[in-house]
């Protein structure tokens, strides 16, 4: 989507894809990668998710990043932070312990940028884009995130024809497609309809909603 639609959404509220806990799939799974202690995570497209949290409290370094600066500045007011604030390039940067926030453009990241993210995380990236500008995200994380790095997708698949995104539907094959160098593994699957908190998703007139969990490993 275009930014300034993620702008008007932030301003007017319209954050019902912000969840109120920590993703459950990221608790379930993530420690099955088994990454080391200390090292840095790429969260990319992150807002103010609690997920950022959950990650810090695990004794990794958290790089989250996010167009919409209220959505950093609220993250940071809500967990009662002071965040020390820098410039970098194309970026402004929200620091406080082991959570860093680059507030601009996913693909204004550099490979310079990210050298020491050994993992990533991906619960809202993958599906807030259009088919067009998804194959575009897909290439670029691939392009700068170093060889060898892992992590975990968070990912939708429904009949697009009778709802539209954001979350866009993202099938599995299309999984396989965009991220084929991170090699997904699929972890998990589940009825997406059957969670309380996803209720909207049946009003929207979805009849089927599938949540899928992979594990990625950039070759």
């Amino acid at each position: 989507m275009q930014p300034d639609f993620w702008l008007r959404r932030w301003q007017n509220n319209q954050i019902g894809f912000h969840a109120a806990t920590a993703n459950p799939y990221l608790q379930q799974y993530w420690p099955q990668l088994n990454v080391a202690a200390g090292a840095q995570v790429l969260v990319p497209l992150c807002g103010k998710s609690l997920d950022l949290m959950w990650l810090a409290g695990q004794g990794l370094r958290v790089l989250g990043v996010e167009l919409v600066e209220q959505a950093v500045q609220d993250f940071f007011s809500e967990q009662h932070l002071q965040p020390q604030v820098r410039e970098h390039g194309a970026f402004r940067i929200y620091q406080a312990g082991n959570v860093e926030l680059w507030c601009g453009d996913i693909f204004a990241l550099t490979a310079e940028d990210v050298r020491d993210c050994t993992a990533l995380y991906d619960r809202a990236a993958l599906i807030a884009f259009l088919p067009a500008m998804r194959e575009a995200y897909a290439q670029h994380l691939t392009r700068i995130v170093p060889s060898g790095c892992q992590g975990l997708l968070v990912s939708l698949d429904y009949e697009q024809s009778q709802m539209d995104g954001p979350p866009f539907s993202v099938p599995d094959g299309d999984v396989q497609s965009l991220l084929g160098e991170w090699q997904p593994q699929l972890l998990h699957i589940e009825n997406g309809l059957q969670a309380e908190e996803n209720w909207k998703f049946l009003q929207r007139g979805l009849s089927r909603l599938d949540e899928r969990v992979y594990r990625l490993r950039r070759r």
